[in-house]
């Protein structure tokens, strides 16, 4: 007995060492506590007393459920799903024999079999470079549009539709990147998984926010290109008081699409600070749409490109009027759909 907890304790130790990643350190300890409660719930439909005259009980092991089993019998399971991501191309087994004194070591070890590691690859290091990465990335992305801000609303000559639209563009990246260090703060600040069964209000509260922002930012990037488009193909144009629904909008719509959410992730997946995404079909009332949104920018961005070709190809355009055309795809950047650093390394948008 003594020797199989210090066997599970090592090969506990070495998944704990490999799995570096927060967010996928949470993922297996969901696995293993899923896992754990489809184990006992198999075992509440057995009764004790036929275990007993079977000779081996079922048992769960921290890792994998067996079942119970005659004295001479060897039970045979796969590796469990908790090391999927682990092993190799072959489904690795492992089994226990049921003797007289109970269950044998699971032969061969988990280590042997379950865990693949290749030792040219180092996770830990390449996990802290990709955190490193994002944090200096937004670090400076909001010192220099906390700069952009200042100046933009210091200067009254700065004040027109289209400089309220880049501002409004701007606070949601802050806003951004200012939810990325509230949430690594508050879910990564400990190197252990405590963090992982966290039920609080402000834990989730935190995760509603974060969300909030992502989608807040991918829709004025889209504001940004329907502005643009609307601009070439609308003759008198109210800027003004197409400001007022691009406000709406931009800031309306991802609170209506995260409050929904928020909604049915209480009612009906509400576990753990909400920082995974199991329940697919709920995600999609984020996902859906920011992934419309970037379809939509893309296609804004391509009937820009078209029109301003046409107009540039016409005779009648003037040398002034040109030039004022030329000058417009220098907003491309902002239109062009495209990923960020959290889009490929963390639980963001598009996932």
């Amino acid at each position: 007995l003594h020797s199989k907890h210090a066997a599970l304790n090592y090969f506990n130790l070495t998944v704990s060492v490999s799995i570096s990643w927060p967010w996928q350190m949470c993922e297996r300890h969901c696995i293993i506590k899923r896992e754990h409660e489809k184990c006992m719930d198999r075992i509440m439909l057995h009764s004790p007393s036929d275990d007993l005259e079977l000779g081996c009980p079922w048992m769960w092991d921290n890792l994998t459920c067996w079942q119970a089993a005659s004295v001479g019998e060897a039970v045979v399971v796969n590796c469990p799903e908790l090391f999927h991501d682990f092993m190799g191309p072959d489904m690795g087994k492992i089994s226990r024999n049921c003797t007289e004194d109970g269950w044998s070591e699971p032969f061969p070890h988990y280590v042997d079999v379950c865990f693949f590691y290749d030792n040219t690859t180092k996770p830990d290091m390449y996990y802290a470079s990709v955190k490193a990465l994002y944090t200096v990335g937004y670090s400076t992305s909001l010192v220099s549009l906390t700069t952009a801000m200042v100046i933009l609303c210091r200067f009254r000559k700065l004040h027109c539709t289209r400089n309220f639209i880049h501002m409004n563009l701007f606070v949601s990246f802050i806003l951004r990147a200012i939810s990325v260090f509230i949430k690594d703060g508050v879910l990564y600040a400990q190197e252990d998984s405590d963090h992982c069964f966290v039920h609080t209000v402000a834990c989730k509260a935190v995760m509603v926010f974060f969300h909030y922002c992502v989608m807040s930012n991918y829709f004025w990037l889209f504001i940004e290109g329907l502005y643009l488009f609307t601009l070439l193909v609308e003759t008198f144009f109210p800027e003004r008081r197409y400001f007022y629904w691009y406000t709406i909008v931009g800031w309306g719509t991802p609170t209506i699409c995260v409050t929904v959410w928020a909604v049915l992730r209480l009612h009906f997946h509400d576990n753990g600070c909400w920082d995974t995404n199991e329940n697919t079909a709920l995600w999609w009332v984020i996902k859906g749409p920011v992934v419309a949104s970037i379809m939509i920018n893309f296609v804004l961005f391509i009937g820009i490109i078209i029109i301003l070709v046409q107009k540039l190809q016409s005779p009648d355009i003037g040398g002034n009027e040109s030039s004022i055309y030329l000058q417009l795809p220098g907003a491309d950047p902002l239109i062009r759909p495209r990923p960020t650093s959290t889009d490929q390394s963390g639980p963001s948008h598009p996932n």
